[in-house]
């Protein structure tokens, strides 16, 4: 019976080691793997399509739509981990939220449809924190002060 335990663990080692190969998909629907990836206000909605790795957000390319190198890395970092950076098309629409919510959300999305498509993925991008919904939002502003904290000036005469 331990000999079947320590078999099964080192099986679990081979899934979890990182892979360069293409990742193996499971039977893909007609419109490909959809997710909903949410950060701050905006909400991201992800097609996960077989392809050569093209990013689209709202129609057009992610490398106009997000022009700064930072959001467009956030956005490849879980693509980068699957190794499925030109196995996939990504197709998104995204509302809602400023551009570093939006790329957060599509960050979210990519992930959440690259474990649907992939279970032995799913630990990798449960470790990097992918799949972890980011729950931080902007406080609300309290009555009788500035902003949500900001108090007001005090003067002492």
């Amino acid at each position: 019976m331990t000999e079947t335990v320590q078999e099964k663990k080192s099986d679990s080692a081979e899934v979890v080691a990182p892979r360069a190969a293409a990742p193996q998909v499971k039977d893909m629907p007609a419109n490909g793997f959809y997710a909903t990836g949410r950060r701050k206000d905006a909400v991201a909605r992800v097609w996960l399509r077989k392809g050569k790795g093209t990013v689209t957000v709202n129609h057009r390319s992610f490398e106009t739509y997000f022009a700064r190198p930072v959001l467009r890395m956030v956005i490849a970092q879980p693509l980068k981990l699957a190794g499925a950076t030109s196995h996939y098309d990504v197709f998104c629409t995204v509302k809602g939220g400023g551009l570093s919510g939006q790329a957060g959300a599509v960050r979210h999305g990519i992930a959440r449809a690259l474990a649907m498509s992939d279970d032995a993925i799913h630990s990798q991008l449960r470790q990097g924190g992918f799949l972890t919904r980011d729950a931080r939002v902007v406080e609300r502003k309290k009555y009788g002060r500035h902003k949500a904290r900001r108090s007001h000036q005090f003067s002492k005469r």
